[in-house]
């Protein structure tokens, strides 16, 4: 494949341990099908070091926070441990977020605990002036009235959207990126399609969110490059726009919203 645009994954989990055996082909494939750089999502806590070590043997980027689907029962606790691995790496510039955080009605976490961990993970990134990387199930409407409320310093991005263009509006609205994935390539993803229609191209990220190694399938199924690419090319047939144009325009978007040099 020709490494015709230069984008970055701004959602791709390469430190799971389903990674483990092919991480290093991963990447090299990766950048040499144009693809800068990429993401890796903070989970738990579990993960935090593993990241930063990942995201220095291979160059790439990270988040820190813990996911709704992964909170403990000692969110006091794990909110002073990422305090304290923030503090840390406070001038590390390959921590570029806090996240991947938020609210999620289809989890069995229970809700309070989600929220107490969503309203900490947002005083953090308020505290250390980081974008906040959100995840976000059936729970719209307490994530915008949540945001309203809190009013974040830094806006961030609402990772894998799927929803209709009135909420991507919204969120628009508050400063936040649209994080858009490969269900964009579905074509029975119509409210999304029909928000990457209505919206301009500058409120939108692209990413994979890749999370696991299919274990029956080539590696060319976790082609990252490839993905992005296909990604690049419908948005640009939506808009009728040039694939390169749709490129350098998600790559501005991912060098405002992580705020990269």
């Amino acid at each position: 494949m020709s490494a015709q645009y230069s984008i970055i994954d701004t959602h791709v989990h390469l430190d799971f341990d389903d990674f483990d055996d092919h991480r290093a082909y991963l990447f090299k494939q990766m950048r040499a099908g144009g693809v800068n750089t990429a993401v890796l999502p903070g989970v738990s806590p579990v993960n935090w070091q593993k990241q930063i070590q990942i995201a220095t043997e291979y160059d790439c980027l990270f988040a820190l926070g813990f996911h709704p689907w992964y909170l403990s029962d000692h969110i006091g606790k794990d909110l002073d441990a990422l305090s304290r691995i923030l503090e840390k790496n406070k001038n590390n510039n390959k921590l570029v977020a806090l996240g991947e955080c938020g609210l999620d009605k289809l989890c069995q976490t229970p809700w309070q605990k989600q929220l107490e961990a969503f309203h900490g993970q947002i005083s953090l990134a308020d505290h250390y002036a980081l974008p906040l990387m959100l995840h976000v199930v059936k729970s719209h409407g307490e994530v915008l009235s949540n945001l309203r409320s809190f009013k974040p310093k830094k806006a961030g991005v609402i990772h894998g959207f799927s929803g209709a263009p009135e909420l991507a509006k919204a969120y628009y609205a508050l400063g936040f990126k649209i994080g858009i994935g490969p269900l964009l390539l579905n074509a029975n993803a119509k409210k999304l399609q029909k928000t990457v229609n209505e919206l301009p191209l500058n409120a939108f990220v692209i990413e994979t969110d890749l999370s696991q190694e299919p274990s029956k399938k080539p590696l060319e199924s976790t082609n990252i490059a490839r993905i992005l690419h296909l990604i690049i090319d419908k948005m640009a047939k939506m808009h009728k726009k040039s694939g390169v144009l749709v490129s350098k325009q998600m790559l501005a978007n991912s060098i405002e919203l992580y705020n990269l040099q």
